[in-house]
């Protein structure tokens, strides 16, 4: 079971066909508002409805931030990436405007980062995110929440075995790329053209701390790394992230 909290996430888990919303519980005001999601809703997928007042709300959920309403949802069977049919068949074929993306995280931590990773990577149109070891779930509740419901939408599944499995993405056409901050990696203006001449993009993003691991990095086919500062070593992975995609896009 996950749970859910915020409007928009929960309207959103409600018009999902995928998502199995169990139970929901709301304030009057929020009940008013996701009234038409759940009227659009077939009679037989429709959720039990409680109403509560904001102290009970709280009370039950054992938080405060859930704006008034909170929702708890099956949680599906995991996949396993090779299940998520990341070779289309245009293997070796640059086409820029349906390029293959996909994001592969090295034991990032933090369920926020993880969150706005997910919500950036449907942005811009990535295929699937794949998890390394270490990572936070995508659907424990900070996570979605952040996201803004991509954790929801966007496949997942985690890259095992790990780190052999990367050999195996390049198997499939995808040019294994790295964030790094260090110095003797290729600036981000003078790699992005290059990289975007490839097929098909798994870009690697490590922790906030320690970065990608040296296992990750020793089979990154190229090194990038987004000209900052002297004040600052680095960003924070989930905006980094972002710069990146909006770059390679």
């Amino acid at each position: 079971m996950i749970t859910l909290e915020g409007r928009i996430v929960v309207s959103r888990a409600l018009a999902h066909p995928g998502w199995r919303v169990i139970r929901l519980l709301v304030t009057p005001a929020a009940q008013a508002a996701l009234r038409d999601a759940l009227d659009a809703m077939p009679p037989d997928r429709r959720p039990t409805v409680e109403v509560l007042s904001a102290e009970e709300l709280t009370a039950v959920g054992g938080f405060q931030f859930h704006q008034g309403c909170l929702a708890y949802a099956e949680r599906p069977a995991p996949v396993s990436w090779q299940q998520l049919d990341l070779d289309d068949g245009r293997r070796g074929q640059v086409r820029t405007a349906h390029r293959r993306t996909v994001i592969v995280l090295d034991d990032v931590r933090d369920p926020d980062n993880v969150g706005s990773i997910f919500r950036s990577a449907l942005a811009f149109g990535v295929s699937a995110v794949l998890l390394g070891p270490g990572c936070a779930d995508p659907l424990y509740r900070k996570a979605i929440r952040t996201s803004m419901a991509a954790t929801l939408s966007l496949p997942f599944a985690k890259l095992e075995p790990w780190p052999d499995a990367l050999d195996d993405l390049r198997a499939l056409g995808f040019t294994l790329v790295a964030a790094t901050p260090d110095a003797d990696a290729r600036g981000l203006d003078d790699a992005a053209e290059a990289v975007r001449q490839s097929a098909a993009i798994a870009l690697l993003v490590g922790s906030e701390g320690a970065g990608l691991s040296a296992a990750a990095l020793a089979r990154a086919d190229e090194r990038v790394r987004i000209p900052v500062g002297s004040a600052v070593d680095s960003l924070n992975v989930a905006v980094a992230t972002a710069i990146l995609l909006y770059e390679m896009r």
